[in-house]
């Protein structure tokens, strides 16, 4: 019954001219092309081997496009379109066509019977650059069409970018044609009759969503869209990419990304604990000899440098050890914490050796994307900086490893853990707090950085400051003037001069960021509170149809440049959606 509820309730609520329809493990995207009957094909790979740097794939045009059905003369069939999260349905006057993967690499056309029915497409497999001495040739991707249909029609035109297809079948029951497309080679591949396919991919969906434990009726349709997510951006394993996970967008974000696998976890510990175990082993698979670990991970390579705004090493901030324990509360595993424990205790390491320039037991961001608020105008007066959001990051990354350490039955690191994260907050309060301001400044050359954003009240989330300390960033974050309003929690205050309510970091809500706090009130005792900015994120994110990357912090409305299909958010609006309703069926 669930199952059934969430496959209806997203009928026609995938987008296709925003959104692409894809499936677990693929990193093929099929989209609409706005105000045109056709579709086309993007890959989520960067192949940075053809065109190197690493956002090069961002400005690469599609594979395939001008995708379009034709009728016996070759005349374009207008369409509309029903989409589900298994198939995408296009109404014609010849009938109904569907499509369904039938594999992660390829793409099934189901046609109607009695037809004589063509794909026409533009394919581009190559890629081609011209220089001042000459010019070059690349292959992107393999890719074979056929049909399992009577061919009437097979053509192959090439043009200025690249080769148009004509092909077209007489068809029976059960006809389909299939677009392939690998990095292999021998493209050969079986097509099954539609029906199959059709039956396998229905399988595959309602199998995920039946292990998606119940939430209340008002969070359904998001959280199911969520869910949708969740699976849609998963990869399939393939060259430095050696576990099945997930990019934060398969459109905007090819890759994985360190703290976004984090925050995916909280979201997968709830159907499949593999799935968020892996989350962090794909990452920790990749960790650098001096214990670093790097920004992103893709396919073909490793992101632990970039050049731009400045040159140096990135990473991102260091939650994985609190992500694991939050899998640890749902599904105990001591054997993976006895697996990870070493890999973090190296990463904490390389924090404290590497990121402390003065030596006064604070750590500091060397490149402004490895605190993850890219751009923050914290970083505008200069790197490095210290940071009250990094150094929080460290205690509660030692406190974490203080509950490994325990779990698998090391009481004196324990202790030793816990001792360590006590003195580091001591520290912070010692050379970060403001007692006139009454926030934690962050640092730039010893002198303290004019920029108030939540960062500056992190220090909460340890949970060991004294009360007046809580009271008084509470206080702050409370205050209309700064942080509270209809939409909550900006990361730029809304009276400080750099705060701009469009702009990523500058102003923007980011869900993970409202989590993070969530769960600070809620150490502190301050319940209601967290409560309530719970309440206001989940309502927030259920106004739109989408799940964006972030919010402005005025309208709540998304900026046109935050990434759609966005993957924490949807792990925030997961678990948040499973807490409040296990409140709700408790009273």
């Amino acid at each position: 019954m669930q199952t059934t509820l969430y496959l209806n309730l997203l009928r026609n609520h995938i987008d296709l001219t925003q959104v692409p329809f894809s499936d677990r493990g693929s990193r093929l995207l099929v989209f609409q092309t706005p105000k045109k009957k056709s579709l086309f094909v993007k890959l989520a790979e960067r192949l940075t081997g053809i065109e190197p740097g690493i956002e090069a794939y961002l400005r690469r045009p599609p594979f395939i496009h001008d995708l379009c059905f034709t009728d016996a003369e070759g005349e374009p069939l207008d369409f509309e379109v029903i989409t589900h999260p298994h198939v995408v349905y296009f109404q014609t006057r010849l009938g109904e066509i569907a499509l369904v993967f039938q594999d992660r690499r390829t793409l099934s056309f189901g046609l109607p019977a009695d037809q004589t029915i063509g794909l026409r497409f533009v394919i581009s497999p190559e890629f081609w650059q011209a220089s001042e001495s000459g010019g070059t040739f690349k292959y992107v991707r393999n890719a074979s069409y056929t049909s399992n249909g009577e061919v009437v029609e097979n053509s192959i035109h090439p043009q200025r970018d690249g080769y148009r297809v004509d092909f077209m079948v007489k068809t029976s029951v059960d006809t389909a044609i299939t677009i392939h497309i690998s990095p292999e080679l021998d493209t050969q591949h079986p097509v099954l009759p539609f029906s199959s396919a059709y039956s396998n991919a229905e399988t595959r969906w309602k199998s995920w969503f039946e292990r998606v434990p119940p939430v209340s009726n008002r969070f359904a349709k998001t959280y199911a869209y969520a869910w949708w997510v969740m699976a849609n951006n998963l990869i399939s394993p393939q060259g430095k990419v050696i576990y099945e996970a997930m990019m934060p967008s398969k459109i905007t974000y090819v890759g994985l990304w360190l703290w976004d696998n984090a925050m995916h976890s909280l979201a997968y510990r709830h159907i499949d604990s593999d799935i968020a175990r892996n989350q962090i082993r794909a990452m920790l698979a990749h960790q650098l000899p001096n214990g670093m670990l790097p920004d992103a991970i893709y396919d073909e390579g490793v992101v632990a440098t970039i050049d731009h705004p400045i040159s140096a090493e990135v990473t991102k901030p260091p939650i994985l050890a609190w992500a694991a324990m939050k899998l640890h509360e749902t599904d105990p595993d001591i054997e993976f914490l006895k697996e990870i424990y070493i890999p973090l205790i190296r990463l904490n390491a390389w924090w404290f050796t590497m990121n402390d320039d003065d030596d006064d037991g604070l750590m500091q961001y060397n490149h402004p994307y490895s605190s993850g608020a890219d751009d923050s105008p914290l970083w505008d007066y200069g790197m490095p900086v210290e940071s009250p959001d990094l150094n929080t990051y460290i205690c509660i990354q030692m406190q974490a490893l203080a509950e490994i350490a325990e779990a698998i039955g090391l009481d004196q690191e324990a202790t030793m853990w816990r001792r360590r994260a006590s003195a580091l907050v001591r520290r912070m309060i010692k050379d970060f707090w403001d007692e006139d301001a009454g926030v934690f400044w962050a640092y730039h050359q010893d002198e303290h950085i004019p920029v108030l954003t939540p960062f500056n009240l992190f220090p909460l989330w340890t949970g060991l400051l004294p009360e007046k300390i809580n009271e008084r960033l509470i206080a702050c974050l409370t205050d209309p003037r700064l942080f509270w309003g209809d939409y909550v929690i900006p990361t730029v205050a809304f009276n400080d001069p750099h705060f701009s309510p469009i702009t990523m970091w500058r102003g923007p809500i980011w869900t993970n960021i409202n989590y993070f706090f969530i769960e600070a009130l809620r150490k502190v005792g301050k319940c209601d509170l967290a409560k309530t900015i719970r309440d206001k994120t989940l309502e927030m994110m259920m106004k739109h149809d989408d799940i964006f990357e972030f919010y402005n912090p005025i309208t709540g409305e998304p900026p046109e440049t935050a990434a759609h299909i966005f993957g924490w958010s949807s792990a925030v609006f997961i678990d948040l959606a499973i807490q409040a309703s296990q409140e709700e069926g408790a009273d």
